[in-house]
């Protein structure tokens, strides 16, 4: 059976992928400035003058308020900053700045009336009709800022929800406990407690959804950070504005007025910066991780309740208890539900592939025993396609293998389009693709295998903005129960055919075994020897494994196809020659004498003949013989050494070396990756070929070799 990452071109000269070049469309929008990063810094540098200015000049010259100018400007500019940056950036969409440069200028104008009426007419009554347009420009900005988050962030974000909400629930405990718990019991007039409980409840609605955009995914340019300090900016200087109300320490042109000016100019300078069109780009990822910052910030939030109980408790001044339990309780629910998220990520990565989002070959090996069973009991079919894609080694050498990553996630989607309810799609290697289709008519399967294969070849894939690749897929197909009655059996026949398809020139279907490899009761036997000499071993699988891994090197290693295919068969059947050793020898955990040494060493001769009976077996039968010859000469049963050697053998003793160190045998326990792969660099020269050692190490690292799945036992 062929390995998950098998890539079954060989390295012949001359064979290319079509390349398709042109020009792309050009995007509308204004040429790039010429300094482009500048505009933002002068606006900010400008803006902190005035701020300046703002604090030195009296209120009024000549009768002329200037020290009002000078805010009104501040805050006005913003609101043009942010039109213009619109204009001149071009963001897509452009609704959620729409609604924010809205909010500004609701914003501005609240600011022209409250200092107009504190400086020029001297009304300070608390609230005004500035309070009201204050309050008015919150909404806008929450409805901008919601869409600019629902647009970075594809999905729901579940997991980016919840922590926000955790900190937005601890935040409206602490905004009641000291903010509006305190101005409901005291008393003031109907529009003084509004007032006073409007700002509070319009900062926790823009705090939520600033933590959205904070813990949301999506990228993070200089813009983002500008624009959580406008956010931060005003949060805090409203959260005072009402403290000083409520205790009447408030005063016109106190510090409060530097925060919300900086955070007017954050928002303009956010507006006018180059990157600021990238706030509204999708993020690649559906959220943002669980890194240990998040997790310590979460932590910290959900031990407030209990903090603020223990404090006032020790001041002897306990109070809002049902606040506290409430909001404890909903913290325990927010964090359950995180938990429960959490753990259906795990399972849902356990059998997705992180480049497609196809399943994994695991859910496919562990979904097609359950899929047999269930028609073995009904009397069903279940269809099994694997699908290669033709000179894939070419695109990854002439392209990249980035562009190699873009052409596997393309015939992902388009293979995903034509699957139906109830069958399994996956990702079974580097650039192979297996399909399980239960119920499926064997008659009709050429045609579904060909919609398949067309379906993946209509069109060119893009690579770049300027490059397409015309890709194809060779597939192989078998059926339960015409083809094969065991899942394992199943997939190789499939596997077999798919080699057909390659040797007949690629881009075509073929159903069931390759014909051109035919199977005798003699072949079944020497298969299912292998299979009881694997079970005696080990509960879990060694030489197909051997196999796969073989194969995978041997096309690797640019190998003619029928080297790779002698080099796959003689990793399968490459222990047969143990079934004539006593199993007392095999499973015996001490070390082996002298006389039980002698006899082990004697089964690569012993294979060697099992396998010769087989017509056509002979060059498999010599490279059992020589798989455990050692590249120094030590090795048996002849001694050879280095390129005497045949090449199959010498990849084939790496794959045995690595099966037998990864799994717990009688006389060993199994060895883990790291100290497996340090015996595989330390044999080289020694037991191993170096440039096979160095290939198997280089494979492994990229992910390429799997891991040892456990032997299914047959029914009893």
């Amino acid at each position: 059976m062929a390995d998950a990452m098998t890539a079954r071109e060989d390295d012949t000269a001359g064979v290319g992928t079509a390349i398709q070049a042109t020009t792309p469309p050009s995007r509308s929008g204004p040429p790039a400035a010429k300094h482009p990063s500048r505009l933002w810094l002068v606006y900010l540098a400008a803006g902190a003058v005035l701020i300046a200015l703002y604090y030195q000049v009296p209120v009024r010259v000549g009768g002329f308020p200037l020290r009002v100018v000078l805010y009104c400007l501040v805050s006005t500019s913003a609101a043009a900053a942010v039109c213009y940056g619109l204009l001149r950036n071009r963001p897509r969409p452009g609704l959620p700045w729409v609604m924010i440069a809205a909010s500004q200028l609701v914003y501005a104008a609240a600011d022209g009336i409250f200092y107009i009426s504190h400086y020029v007419f001297d009304v300070t009554e608390y609230p005004s009709l500035a309070d009201l347009f204050y309050l008015a420009h919150f909404p806008l900005a929450v409805v901008g800022l919601l869409l600019l988050i629902r647009r970075r962030t594809p999905g729901r974000d579940l997991p980016g929800l919840l922590d926000a909400a955790t900190l937005a629930v601890v935040a409206a405990m602490l905004s009641w406990l000291y903010v509006i718990g305190p101005q409901t019991r005291r008393g003031s007039p109907v529009l003084v407690e509004l007032g006073s409980l409007g700002y509070p409840v319009m900062d926790l609605a823009m705090l939520t959804v600033a933590l959205g955009l904070i813990l949301g995914s999506g990228s993070r340019p200089k813009a983002f950070f500008l624009l959580i300090t406008w956010l931060a900016a005003i949060m805090t200087a409203d959260t005072i504005y009402v403290l000083q109300q409520l205790t009447g320490n408030y005063q016109a042109g106190n510090f409060l007025d530097a925060i919300w000016l900086t955070g007017n100019l954050a928002l303009g300078a956010c507006a006018l910066h180059p990157t600021m069109r990238l706030l509204a780009e999708r993020s690649p990822v559906p959220d943002a991780p669980l890194s240990p910052v998040r997790i310590a910030g979460l932590s910290a939030a959900a031990l407030v309740a209990p903090a603020v109980l223990v404090l006032q408790w020790a001041h002897g001044s306990v109070r809002d208890v049902p606040v506290v339990a409430a909001v404890c309780a909903l913290l325990f629910g927010l964090t359950i539900a995180r938990l429960a998220g959490l753990v259906s990520d795990q399972r849902r990565l356990a059998i997705t592939d992180a480049l497609t989002s196809l399943h994994t070959r695991r859910f496919f090996e562990a979904q097609l025993p359950l899929e047999v069973a269930r028609a073995r009991r009904s009397g069903g079919t279940v269809a099994v396609l694997i699908a290669d894609v033709d000179h894939f080694k070419t695109i990854n050498d002439q392209h990249g293998h980035p562009a190699g990553d873009r052409v596997l996630v393309e015939i992902a989607t388009r293979l995903r389009s034509t699957v139906r309810d109830g069958e399994v799609l996956a990702r079974y290697g580097g650039e192979e693709f297996a399909l399980i289709l239960p119920n499926a008519p064997a008659d009709t399967l050429p045609l579904i295998a060909d919609r398949l294969r067309e379906r993946v070849a209509g069109a060119p894939i893009a690579i770049s903005h300027e490059q397409w690749v015309s890709v194809t897929v060779s597939i192989g197909t078998a059926v339960y129960p015409i083809h094969g009655e065991d899942p394992h059996e199943l997939v190789s026949l499939a596997d077999r055919a798919l080699y057909a398809a390659k040797e007949a020139g690629r881009d075509r279907v073929v159903v069931g075994p390759d014909p051109s490899v035919p199977r005798t009761e003699t072949t079944d036997y020497l298969h299912r020897t292998a299979d009881e000499v694997d079970r005696t071993l080990s509960s879990y699988e060694h030489s197909r494994a051997i196999a796969r891994w073989t194969k995978l090197l041997a096309t690797h290693a640019g190998l003619p196809t029928e080297s790779v295919q002698r080099a796959e068969l003689a990793g399968r059947l490459h222990d047969i020659g143990k079934i004539v050793i006593p199993r007392a020898i095999l499973t015996k955990a001490s070390r082996l004498s002298p006389d039980e040494w002698a006899l082990m060493r004697a089964h690569p001769d012993h294979g060697f003949r099992l396998a010769s009976v087989v017509p056509g077996y002979a060059d498999v039968a010599t490279i059992i013989r020589q798989h455990h010859e050692r590249w120094d000469g030590t090795g048996y049963p002849d001694g050879l050494a280095g390129n005497d050697i045949r090449v199959e053998a010498r990849l084939l003793a790496v794959c045995d070396s690595w099966a037998a160190m990864r799994s717990d045998r009688p006389y060993q326990a199994a060895l883990s990756e790291d100290r497996a792969r340090e015996e595989v660099r330390g044999g080289r020269e020694s037991q191993f070929d170096p440039d096979a050692a160095d290939l198997f190490l280089d494979l492994h690292h990229r992910g390429l070799i799997g891991q040892l799945n456990l032997i299914q036992h047959p029914e009893n």
